[in-house]
């Protein structure tokens, strides 16, 4: 199973309780709440409930929160499955790279591979997706560059503090 899981200069793995703190700095990051769709900061206890839901089955949960890791160990991000539709065979992706010096080395597109492998592979599922503002050109060409293609466009989607932006819809087929 750990070949599914890594791709690259990376490798996902479950969440563990000791990861607290590093959820506990990535959620209440306000730099990116605005692509997470964050309004309010997470407390520690919070995130001990969520760790302990995150070690249920994704088939009960509809989600998963994998930790990317570089290959020495040192997590650098996380990936999501949401909306996870076992029946229309389809999940949404979420991806952060949280420290700027990590963003652009190639971590986030290797994970990428990795879950869509997974995802694929393991779950059986036929497409992922991704919802990116149209601002966000950093995601924009990860997204692309791993093989997911535009397909839509929501109008005024997001509500930020500077006014509207439009969110792209993103898809990857799989298989």
């Amino acid at each position: 199973m750990k070949e599914k899981l890594s791709f690259g200069k990376i490798q996902l793995r479950p969440l563990e309780p000791e990861d607290i703190d590093l959820l506990y700095q990535w959620e209440n990051n306000t730099e990116i709440w605005e692509v997470s769709n964050t309004k309010t900061p997470f407390s520690k206890h919070i995130l001990a409930q969520y760790l302990v839901e995150s070690a249920k089955d994704i088939y009960e949960t509809k989600q998963l929160r994998l930790v990317i890791e570089t290959t020495a160990g040192r997590p650098v991000g996380a990936v999501d499955l949401f909306d996870f539709e076992p029946f229309h065979m389809r999940a949404g992706v979420g991806i952060l790279i949280h420290e700027n010096e990590d963003r652009k080395k190639g971590f986030a597109g290797d994970a990428l591979n990795a879950l869509s492998a997974y995802s694929f592979e393991i779950l059986g599922l036929r497409q992922l997706y991704a919802n990116i503002t149209s601002d966000n050109w950093g995601s924009i060409q990860l997204f692309e560059k791993a093989g997911f293609t535009r397909s839509g466009v929501k109008k005024d989607w997001i509500k930020t503090f500077s006014g509207w932006k439009d969110e792209l819809f993103y898809q990857k087929f799989l298989g």
